[in-house]
């Protein structure tokens, strides 16, 4: 990860400067967790991801995930890219609502993808699998009608992702985005770390999992802790040039949803 091409500051905004900024602390204090750990997580959780994903959340797993697949405004015949799209939930999602997509999925887990093109098949759908890091798409500019990233902006650099997604939109292409934030109320913070700290490493007891999914149990709840909340990422997002934001938060706002339009 730290080998990818970083933005050019000159290019950035004063807002989206300061953003990037921001982004310089949680990448000193993550990145040997995201460039030495990460992969080999989700290639031992990969089998499980799902179920595991849902037990941790005690069954909201998969309502967040509805709602995020109910919120993306895919329309006929899209070419739609699903970035970090893991076991290809979303992807999946959207060819169920909307068959003629022509639909992308890029993770850098080979072991995720594996697993995520195996459900697609097993319910007759393609979905055209590439392993990359998202912190370099490797796409030409303008390429899709609609980007979505679900469960992932926590362990990446925003900064750089948000505008390498935005590089490979098409004018008035749609991103779509969602994740577990950071609340804004300090009380409801508070309560979600200690959650968090609870069922995360019980989650990994359930599973069995290997010894560094096991190690890392303290940074997902770090990783939320110098996160954004969501009118930050708002912010994020129209300082990096993107319009027509908006924003569906969970109560709250543990996990919001965002929309943004490429101008």
């Amino acid at each position: 990860m730290d080998d990818c091409p970083i933005v050019e500051t000159a290019a950035l905004s004063p807002a989206a400067l300061d953003f990037s900024m921001r982004e310089v602390a949680r990448r000193q204090e993550f990145s040997a967790i995201w460039n030495e750990r990460l992969n080999a997580v989700f290639s031992d959780v990969a089998p499980y991801y799902g179920i595991a994903s849902n037990v941790a959340s005690l069954g909201l797993c998969n309502v967040w995930r509805w709602q995020f697949v109910s919120f993306i405004d895919a329309r006929p015949g899209d070419r739609v890219l699903d970035v970090c799209a893991g076991t290809n939930w979303v992807g999946i999602g959207l060819l169920q609502r909307q068959p003629d997509l022509r639909l992308t999925a890029l993770d850098r887990s080979e072991a995720m993808q594996a697993v995520g093109c195996a459900n697609a098949r097993s319910l007759g759908f393609h979905i055209e699998s590439v392993i990359n890091d998202a912190h370099a798409l490797p796409f030409p500019d303008n390429s899709f009608d609609v980007v979505s990233l679900q469960w992932a902006s926590r362990h990446l650099q925003v900064v750089q992702v948000f505008s390498e997604i935005r590089r490979v939109l098409k004018p008035g292409g749609r991103f779509f985005h969602s994740d577990m934030l950071r609340p804004e109320s300090r009380v409801v913070e508070a309560l979600y770390s200690a959650f968090l700290r609870a069922s995360v490493p019980l989650t990994a007891l359930l599973f069995r999992s290997g010894a560094d999914a096991r190690s890392c149990c303290d940074y997902f709840v770090r990783a939320i802790q110098l996160f954004y909340t969501a009118s930050e990422l708002t912010a994020l997002l129209r300082a990096l040039g993107f319009s027509d934001v908006s924003v569906r938060r969970a109560p709250g706002g543990v996990l919001a949803c965002h929309r943004a339009v490429k101008r």
